[in-house]
């Protein structure tokens, strides 16, 4: 065996332990994620009227297009127009660089990871607000779910349709203002 045959085999190992670690990490942030998000449903909708509840199920879809919006601006983003920024060093500009060179497992996260979970926890608060319906009106009716669950997911996935048009259309403009908010958290001084 020659050293270039070698070193590809090396490089193969390589890639699929980096690939074993990336989704025992994913599964981790998401099983530790979704504990968080779903204790912080289950808090908002504790003996909350249908106001609340249907205030709640509209933040977790608004979060999974946010979220869906972001996954999809950084595989359509260029690297060019934040290195120009890097350099007059504009805040953000390297944290955006950051996330499109990630951008497998930042589409990743927050298409799969955040998107997945807002949408099982839109679920469950659609169940809520299906019996709290039922309960109000005195009616066992599968018209009060069907209607739930078609407003669930038409403003889910109409709301990922017309983010995705954003996100690839504007890709710059999402990533910058990524940036900045990570910039922001980062706890960097302004230059």
């Amino acid at each position: 065996m020659d050293i270039d045959s070698k070193r590809k085999k090396q490089e193969k190992k390589g890639k699929k332990e980096g690939r074993l670690r990336w989704t025992i990490q994913v599964f981790f942030i998401s099983v530790v994620l979704s504990a968080m998000l779903t204790l912080a449903s289950e808090g908002a909708l504790d003996g909350a009227g249908l106001p609340v509840a249907f205030g709640v199920l509209v933040c977790f879809i608004g979060l999974g297009i946010v979220f869906d919006i972001i996954g999809v601006a950084v595989t359509a983003a260029d690297e060019r127009p934040f290195h120009s920024m890097a350099a007059h060093k504009t805040p953000g500009a390297r944290e955006a660089l950051g996330l499109i060179r990630r951008a497998n497992k930042v589409s990743s996260f927050c298409n799969d990871v955040v998107g997945d979970i807002c949408g099982i926890i839109s679920g469950s608060t659609g169940a809520i607000i299906v019996t709290r319906l039922q309960e109000a009106f005195s009616i066992r009716s599968v018209a009060i779910s069907l209607a739930v669950t078609a407003l669930i997911s038409g403003l889910t996935i109409g709301g990922k349709a017309l983010g995705k048009t954003f996100a690839i259309n504007k890709s710059t403009t999402v990533l910058q203002l990524v940036g900045r908010v990570l910039h922001l958290f980062s706890g960097h001084k302004k230059r």
